[in-house]
Formats: structure tokens, sequence, C-alpha cells
């Protein structure tokens, strides 16, 4: 609220708080007059980004659009405009020599040519004697701008309402008037309350607008909305984008024209397709950056080259055992069993290179399935091979005959079983909801990262947990059969690589929930070969350093624990 009597320190208060506050949008109710010098001090402050919503008394101030045009962009409720015919014809005649009589118009002059005329000139006024040449001051240049006049169409509408009433009041018939005992007024002594009664009933047209009031006499509000907009001349234009009737019944009275409503931070301001970004300028649209780990990513190539490293270790071991395949170490550890692992293992590596490349439809289904397949026939076999050794030993007891249960068709059987069991829960997620790939352009509105959706989140961590049912159960077991003798008991290996294992993927539920874009899919290829890598490790470079190293502890005496010390 601008104070009326300027008071800089007032002024400076209101100044203080625009300055400090957080907020940007600044509704002022103040004169046209009032509001003038406020804005001149405002000038020399630095506060910028300022949203200005003018009351209806300086929306259309053509003084201060012209002085200030920091105020592009300001928005707010004026009067209706509308035409009065013969206006402009009137003010070009009018001067005090016309209506020498007329002391309203003799005002009206001083203050448009700051000047007085013959007729006054013995008045005390000050202002030189008019010579008919005066120019029009600036200020009030306004004045002749009669196109749509607001304020002046506002008196012309109730001088019309007047006339109107008193039209029907002294048309009034006496036993039909709207007065007690159907009375009309004395046309010699109206009063107001009896002008008011034919005010309020009162409806004509007017420049083709419907003038009326309601039961109060108050007439029905109409607004137009008003938009400052700087012109491509540089000058401030009030341009209509919207209205308030209120004779247009509730929830329909306001209508906003958004598209053609310019803020102070725009020109014409439009937003960008999905895909795209406005350029530093703000000028242009520019695609967004596509991001997604590739084969030409740095990470990308590292996780590729660490995945075919891995793989290739594994088939290097698989190809010593095959050649070692008639030593002890080999075959008292269940070779076929050690094959199927190696086996598992190398898919479990090479799955991990899915997961690099442009997301497509295909391989968001396969990256998913493949990897949780392939370990679960992985730590299938792994469970098998704990099993056996477990049986192993308890068959030295006398009169137990487990082994007979745990031949090979059984340990097939287990295997089969286990992991049947992930590849109908793999199945149901593709069928119900399956992973597909998408654009996230909420991370970072400037990119686009494409990533997999896994689809359904409940068969992904249903996948997980069938994993890590199954490695928990291998680990339980195996801890079981860790202090079993022999000097080569394979369940204290098959612990501590369950135990990376069983790390490695819950450490990885965190990281996963939280890593941002193309770093989601890297934590998940880091897990995965992570976790391949310390099966490969705990369970075979213990055999491979006998095997290629020691081989004279190769001997079933000495895995046996039965050498001679």
């Amino acid at each position: 609220m601008i104070p009326k009597d300027f008071k800089p320190e007032r002024v400076q208060e209101i100044l203080n708080v625009m300055k400090h506050s957080t907020a940007k949008v600044v509704i002022v109710f103040s004169g046209e007059g009032e509001f003038y010098p406020f804005l001149k001090e405002f000038s020399t402050q630095n506060i910028t980004g300022i949203q200005w919503v003018a009351s209806e008394a300086w929306v259309t101030a053509s003084v201060l659009a012209e002085t200030y045009p920091f105020l592009a962009g300001t928005i707010g409720f004026a009067i209706r405009q509308g035409y009065v015919p013969g206006l402009k014809e009137y003010l070009m005649k009018v001067n005090p020599q016309v209506y020498p009589s007329n002391p309203l118009v003799q005002e009206l002059w001083e203050a448009l040519y700051s000047c007085t005329s013959v007729s006054s000139s013995g008045s005390s006024s000050q202002l030189p004697l008019c010579t008919g040449q005066e120019m029009l001051n600036k200020q009030h240049s306004a004045y002749m701008n009669t196109s749509n006049p607001r304020v002046t169409y506002n008196v012309y509408k109730a001088v019309y309402a007047i006339a109107h009433s008193l039209h029907n009041l002294f048309n009034c018939v006496p036993g039909n008037g709207p007065f007690k005992n159907s009375a009309c007024a004395d046309f010699n002594n109206v009063y107001p309350w009896q002008l008011q009664q034919y005010l309020q009933e009162v409806s004509f047209s007017l420049s083709g607008e419907q003038v009326s009031f309601d039961m109060k006499g108050d007439s029905i509000p109409s607004y137009d909305l008003i938009n400052w907009q700087r012109l491509p001349s540089g000058d401030i234009d009030f341009i209509k984008v919207g209205l308030y009737d209120g004779a247009m019944g509730d929830g329909n009275e306001l209508v906003i024209q958004d598209e053609k409503i310019k803020w102070p931070d725009s020109i014409d301001c439009m937003a960008c397709p999905e895909d795209y970004w406005s350029n530093l300028k703000g000028t242009e649209c520019i695609p967004k950056l596509v991001e997604f780990l590739s084969h030409n990513d740095t990470m990308g190539i590292v996780l590729m080259v660490i995945a075919i490293v891995g793989s290739f270790l594994t088939i290097s071991v698989l190809a010593i055992f095959l050649h070692y395949r008639g030593t002890p170490i080999v075959r008292i550890n269940n070779s076929e069993l050690s094959f199927f692992i190696l086996f598992s293992l190398t898919l479990c590596f090479l799955c991990a290179l899915i997961f690099i490349g442009e997301p497509t439809t295909w391989s968001c289904m396969l990256r998913h399935t493949a990897f949780s397949i392939t370990f679960s026939l992985c730590i299938s076999c792994i469970l098998g091979k704990t099993l056996v050794v477990l049986a192993a030993f308890t068959a030295t007891q006398p009169g137990n005959n487990v082994m007979k249960w745990l031949g090979p068709t059984q340990q097939r059987m287990i295997i089969f079983s286990c992991t049947l069991v992930q590849v109908i829960i793999c199945a149901a997620w593709l069928i119900a909801s399956p992973p597909f790939p998408y654009k996230n352009t909420q991370y970072q509105r400037s990119k686009i990262i494409l990533d997999c959706k896994v689809g359904s989140e409940l068969a992904f961590w249903c996948v997980l947990g069938y994993i890590g049912v199954l490695a928990g159960l291998c680990f339980v077991l195996a801890f079981l059969a860790r202090k079993l003798p022999g000097n080569f008991n394979e369940a204290k290996f098959i612990t501590f690589s369950m135990l990376i294992f069983c790390a490695v993927w819950l450490a990885f539920i965190p990281a996963y929930v939280s890593s941002p874009g193309k770093f989601t899919t890297a934590v998940e290829i880091f897990a995965i070969l992570a976790s391949s890598f310390g099966l490969l490790l705990c369970l075979f470079a213990p055999k491979c350093y006998i095997i290629l190293v020691k081989p004279e502890k190769n001997t079933k005496q000495h895995l046996m624990g039965k050498t001679a010390k």
C-alpha cells in the first residue's frame, strides 16, 4: 500500500522489505500520482525479477509505462473500455473562448497547456497568457487519446444510466408506479431513494455492452485484464489478455488468455518440445544431449574390457580343467559340476555386455532375464556341489548310504529344478510387465537419459531375492561343512565365495537405488562382474594354483590328508 503523502523513510521501509523478501510478485495498491515518486526511488535500488500486479488506479497509466520500462510485464484489472462517439471532436474544439463562463474549461486549459486565457488574465493566476500556438504537455498526451477510453467511458455509461432512470421516472403513470399504492414520484421533489429505485431496474445497451444494476443498485462488475507488453519499437502497450464479467454466472466470470501474456522475463516465450532444450540465450530450441552407457564411453569401454577378460579367464580355467580332468584335484571335486559352474560363469561375464549400448526393447528384456537365469544356474551348481561335499563326508560313517541319493542324475535334477524356478519367474515377468526402454527427462532437464525400466518392480526384486535365497542356502550348508577333514575341503572356499557374493549384492541395492542416470546401469554391471570374479577366484584359483604351480600336491593322499609329515 503506497502512502499518499511521500515520506522517504516509509518508502525506504517498503523497499527494504522488497529487497530482502523471497517474494517476487508485488501487488501495488496506489494511485498513479503516489506511485510515480515511489518508482523513481525504486529505480535507484538494485531490485530485479519483480512481477508487478497493478490495481485499477494505475494499470493503464501511460506516463508510468513511458518513464519506467522495467514495468513491462505488469498485469492487472482495468475498467472496461468502450467508445464514446463525438468525444474527440468535442475535445478538439473546446477552449475558453468558446466557453468563457465555464471555470472547468479554464482549469482544464491551464492544466493542459500551462497558460491562462485573456478572460482570466486579471485573476491571481501566475501562468503566461495563451497564444493559441501552445503544444500539449507530454504528461497530458493521453488526454487526446479517445480511441478506447476507460474512465471516461465509465462516466459516459453513468450519465446514460441516470438519463434512462430520469426518463422512466418522469414517464411514470399514476396507479402504475413502483412506490406505495402504485404511486409515482413527485416530479417537482424527487428523492434520491426514488431515483435509485429506477436506477437499479434500468437496463440498456451502449456501444455493444449491456448495462444493468443489481438489487442493491451496484453496477454489474466488468473489467479487462491488462498486460503491459513491450513493442519492437521499445514502447509499452496495454494489451487485453482476458476479462472479468460478473454477468456470466458463478465459475465463468474470469477468462484468461494465457498464450497472449508476456511476463517480465520474456518477450515471446514458448516451451521447447520434450526432446529439446533452450540454448543459453533462450532464443531457440536445441536437441538435448542423449546419455546412456555406450560402447564408446570410457566407463563402457572399461567395463567391456573387464567382462571380456573375466570370460577369457573363465574359459582358460575350463581349458585347464579339461586338460587335467584325470588328475585327483579335478576328479575329487566333481568335475562335471565344476564344468557346469565354469560354463555358467562364462555366461555371467558375457551377459554384462548386454547392459552396454543404447537400450532397446529386446536388450532390456534380455539383460535382466539373462543375468538372473545364468546366476541361478551358477548358484544351483554350487548348491549341488555343496550337497555332494556334505554327503561325501557323511557317507564315511558306518551304515550311511546317503550318496545313493546324490548321484550324477540327482545332481542334474537339483540344478535343473533350481534353475527352472528362476526361468518360470522370468517368464511370468516378461508376460505380465516386461522391462522396456524409456527416456528419463526428469533427472536432468538438459539431458535425455536412456535406460531400461524394469517393468514390474515386484518381479525384479523376486528375481534378485531368489538368487539371494540360493546363495544363502549355499552359505549355510558350506558353513556347516567347513570343518570337515581333508587338506582340500572345498566347503571352506564355497563359504568364502558366498560371503563375497552376498556382500556384493547387498551393497548393490542401495547403490542401485541412489545412482543417477547411466551410473545405475554401471552399478548393475559392476555387481555382476564383481560377484562373478569372486566366485571364479574363490572356487578355482586354489585348484589352478595346485595344478599349475604345485603338481606334487595333486595326489589323492595329499588331498585326503593322509600324507606323512
